[in-house]
């Protein structure tokens, strides 16, 4: 971010530049499809944190991302302090540079004449600086690979689809004692209890562990994937679209089942949804992303009283009412990227009053000033 969050606490995540590109094609005509593209934003213990925006947007590839299922293409992930994620894109970038610059200024030297000397220097730095960068590779490249099991256990995941993520071959016990075996947790009486503790925890009976995942209902089978990332004892869980294949009913069920378990246990969530009627209800701070970028952060209060970008305000103006009078004149508004222009200067995420951060140029900042009347 272009300027420090206010806020009085450590952040119990932080996502700094974070990148995720994609290589789409074949043969010469690969396409990199930018999913993920320089996002930055931190998350604080105790938290619902929403990231919401339309499907394609980069939402699921963040909070994957984040927790190492895809290694980043550039920028770090710092987690409890500890920079668990890294990527060296930039760095490699750096690389070529460095040797494209020394090779245009050893083309000039060589011109003339006694410039042996000079030359000799510039390769002899250039050296220096890449073998330099290419050790900071190496150290990333190993620190994604090793992070430490009792680091990132701390750290969980609840999948869309609990239909998809759910072993079918494998019993309800075994799905939830799978994270505490690789916890090394090995005794067979400890692994029981921790199952049927986490089963009546998410409104389940013990009598559940024997079944398999097919035997349960959407909302059933969705709490039983909340049960496998409530086993190892996390601090912070990312809920990617936990309710959106799930009836209405069962959807408030499992929101306010994760509320419960917020409020018991203390835990940070990050919650990832397109539907912001719930998000409102949930959520503490909302970031709004569009095509990999991050263009509006801040409050669920403040987003919803002074919505600021104008994308945001076009998914605002989708959220329905169970209002018919309402309905029958509400107007879409919607939403043309190219309203932006940004061939003088290209946006960035600045905070345009305290913890309201806002994705713009110098020119738009000033009209989203005048906006709030600041």
């Amino acid at each position: 971010m272009t300027e420090k969050q206010t806020t009085p606490q450590e952040p119990i995540l932080s996502v700094r530049n974070l990148k995720q590109h994609f290589k789409s094609g074949f043969g010469k005509k690969k396409l990199i499809v930018k999913a993920v593209d320089g996002i930055s934003f931190d998350i604080y213990k105790g938290e619902v944190f929403s990231l919401v925006g339309e499907s394609g947007c980069g939402k699921t590839t963040t909070g994957r991302t984040i927790i190492q299922l895809y290694e980043p293409t550039d920028g770090e992930v710092y987690f409890l302090g500890k920079r668990i994620s890294a990527g060296y894109l930039g760095l490699k970038q750096e690389i070529k540079d460095i040797r494209k610059t020394t090779k245009d200024e050893i083309e000039k030297l060589k011109t003339g004449s006694n410039n042996e000397s000079e030359i000799k220097r510039l390769h002899d730095e250039a050296k220096e600086r890449i073998d330099t960068i290419k050790e900071e590779i190496e150290i990333r490249k190993k620190q994604t690979r090793l992070e430490d099991k009792e680091h990132m256990k701390n750290m969980q995941m609840i999948f869309q689809d609990p239909i998809a993520s759910l072993n079918p071959r494998m019993v309800v016990k075994e799905i939830i004692a799978e994270g505490l075996r690789i916890a090394n947790i090995k005794d067979k009486k400890v692994i029981n209890d921790r199952v049927n503790q986490m089963l009546e925890t998410v409104g389940l009976v013990r009598e559940h562990a024997s079944r398999y995942p097919h035997e349960f209902s959407g909302g059933q089978r969705q709490r039983i994937g909340i049960a496998r990332a409530l086993a190892v004892s996390p601090q912070f869980i990312i809920a990617d679209e936990p309710i959106s294949a799930l009836d209405v009913s069962i959807q408030a069920q499992v929101i306010n089942l994760l509320n419960d378990l917020r409020d018991e246990f203390g835990i940070t969530i990050m919650f990832i949804a397109h539907d912001l009627s719930v998000v409102k209800y949930f959520s503490d701070r909302i970031a709004v992303m569009y095509y990999g970028k991050l263009v509006e952060l801040t409050t669920k209060e403040e987003l919803f009283a002074n919505p600021l970008h104008p994308y945001t305000k076009s998914l605002l103006s989708a959220v329905p009412l169970p209002d018919p009078i309402h309905e029958r004149t509400r107007k879409r508004i919607v939403y043309d990227p190219r309203m932006h222009n940004y061939s003088k200067q290209g946006p960035s995420l600045h905070e345009i009053k305290p913890g309201h951060f806002i994705y713009a140029n110098d020119e738009e900042l000033a009209g989203y000033k005048k906006e709030l009347g600041t």
